[in-house]
């Protein structure tokens, strides 16, 4: 059988950071030598990290990712890879280059450019315009950049069609969002079917800023059917020996192939001769390389986990201050910053004002317990009645109302930031995606700090993977479950004071924010139009809080921030 080893290295590096991450590109080079590998590939711009943004207006940074790469070429002894980089020639290209034994033996350039949700990529790169074949080994192999295999017609068909590619591989840095990893495989699946072709995915894994990665990089068959899968939420090494035999045979038994060959326009393909000879020494076995998907919860609450530990860890700091109420959101924001960072890293402080119940320092210091976290109690309301004392005059003839409520809230806001700045702690945000769709938080208060973990998780997801971690050992105490969410700004304050119930507020905000419904939609949907014109109104009112709220973990696939994107000043209401 003539065989091609592959790796598959899925890894974790830090744009900006270019040795950093050729360290680690060198280190898996030489895993690779030492497993007999005959192809390694990379994940997409892995040199710059992904995404690079405005650094690519930097000349200073294209000409120190085109010197790193000349020294992960002369590192490619002995095997062939694909490393993802940023090319400049004419103008900039997102870029492939492929190596053989120490050289440079081409460069491809990604065709199709993103340029939609969180992807700007157009703004930096201009547009691939030819394609290769390399051979490797005696086998012939098509290279593609993430974007381009999206496309039913897109380079890897023509690779595959023109220039008689048994292998399609394709380097990607596709950001996580709750399912795609499911959808994504189907797609690949087909395009390994509809081209018989065995289709080898490495993709990006780790956080950036608000994007998580998950790696999940696969390897399908020329049928179609999986043969490996990489880890989640974690760096991984696929290796498989690809049989390319069976290519052979099994395009010899599917005549679709032979027609869409006729029926495809010519394409500049270009061949690359790597080296011809097959493999013939032998080469150690090789461990299994297939691993189950995570079910929903436990992959978002993975990605929440990953974000977090290197939104914290890649900027620098090493412990994180959360401020805990005892209720749902900040029992949860801990449970996943000890998990992340480790319990030893994270100090949780308890701010009791007047209107803060027994039950919530019980349940706060009952938390930090299981967790194993420090624990705080900095009591505020000596600081309110001084803020009040000092008000007075100016309020006098004016009831309480939600300035009083905000107080309580910036005063705490300040506490956290001073112990970030004594302490040299980051300050971890509570707020869900609920909140902040309709503003249910207040400026410099709650909405203080460096990470909001919870930020694209509506309230009712915050239930269930509360619950969730629950499952993998109780830390969050069964009374936080159970109770009615409340600030504990005023006397007996629920949030349903001021919001419908979440079961009905998360579906209108997921119709509204994510789907773009319009309001005779909502209604049509069996929602109160009085409420859908209330939640509207609230939504549209608070662009310019979520304009100034820090990043956090983006989990669905139209997170606030790069996903959404509406000018603060506005008119114009659909209503």
């Amino acid at each position: 059988m003539h065989r091609l080893r592959i790796a598959l290295a899925q890894i974790n590096v830090t744009v900006g950071d270019l040795d950093g991450n050729k360290r680690k590109i060198l280190h898996y080079l030489d895993q690779a030598r030492a497993l007999g590998v005959d192809l390694i590939a990379f994940p997409e711009l892995v040199v710059t990290g992904y995404p690079p943004e405005d650094l690519l207006l930097k000349p200073a940074f294209i000409e120190a990712n085109v010197r790193c790469l000349h020294e992960i070429v002369a590192g490619t002894r002995e095997l062939a890879a694909i490393v993802g980089f940023v090319d400049a020639q004419d103008d900039l290209y997102n870029a492939a280059a492929v190596t053989h034994d120490g050289a440079l033996a081409g460069v491809y350039h990604k065709h199709y450019l993103p340029n939609y949700s969180v992807f700007d990529e157009d703004r930096y790169f201009q547009v691939g315009q030819t394609s290769s074949v390399f051979v490797v080994r005696g086998a012939t192999v098509g290279v593609s950049i993430c974007e381009d295999i999206w496309y039913p017609t897109g380079p890897p068909q023509a690779q595959a069609l023109q220039g008689d590619a048994q292998v399609l591989v394709n380097i990607s840095a596709s950001p996580y969002h709750a399912g795609k990893g499911l959808f994504r495989e189907r797609m690949l699946a087909t395009r390994a079917a509809d081209n018989v072709a065995i289709v080898a995915f490495c993709n990006l894994v780790g956080g950036q800023d608000e994007l998580v990665f998950d790696g999940h990089s696969v390897i399908f068959d020329e049928k179609g059917e999986l043969m490996c899968r990489g880890r989640q939420f974690e760096e991984d090494f696929i290796v498989a020996d690809l049989e390319l035999e069976d290519v052979f045979r099994q395009r010899l038994r599917d005549p679709r192939r032979r027609k869409a060959r006729q029926d495809s326009e010519s394409s500049l393909i270009k061949r690359v001769l790597l080296s011809e000879e097959e493999s013939q020494e032998e080469k150690p076995s090789l461990p299994e390389c297939n691993v189950e998907r995570l079910d929903p919860l436990a992959e978002i609450y993975q990605a929440l986990t990953l974000g977090t530990r290197d939104y914290v860890r890649k900027n620098g700091f090493q412990k994180v201050v959360i401020g805990l109420s005892g209720g749902i959101d900040s029992s949860l924001v801990a449970a996943i910053a000890a998990d992340a960072l480790g319990a030893e890293n994270v100090t949780g402080v308890f701010m009791p004002s007047r209107y803060s119940s027994e039950a919530s320092r019980a349940d706060a210091q009952q938390l930090a317990d299981n967790l194993g976290t420090d624990f705080l109690t900095i009591p505020i309301d000596g600081i309110f009645q001084v803020y009040l004392d000092t008000l007075a005059q100016v309020f006098t003839g004016r009831e309480p109302d939600v300035t009083e409520e905000n107080i309580q809230a910036r005063i705490r806001g300040n506490i956290l930031m001073a112990l970030s700045n004594k302490f040299g702690w980051l300050v971890l945000t509570t707020g869900n995606k609920s909140e902040m769709g309709v503003g249910y938080a207040t400026l410099y208060g709650d909405m203080a700090g460096g990470f909001a973990v919870l930020k694209d998780v509506p309230k009712t997801l915050v239930y269930d993977l509360a619950r969730y971690r629950n499952s993998l050992g109780q830390v969050i105490p069964r009374r936080v479950l159970d109770k009615p969410p409340s600030a504990e700004l005023r006397p007996d304050q629920r949030d349903t004071d001021s919001l419908p119930p979440y079961d009905v507020l998360d579906p209108l905000l997921y119709a509204y924010v994510e789907e773009d419904r319009e309001l005779p939609e909502m209604v049509a949907m069996g929602f109160d139009e009085a409420t859908v014109k209330g939640v509207m109104t609230l939504v549209d009112r608070s662009e310019y809080k979520r304009r100034q709220s820090p990043p956090g973990v983006r989990i669905t696939p139209r997170a606030f921030g790069k996903d959404r994107r509406l000018p603060i000043t506005n008119k114009f209401r659909s209503f």
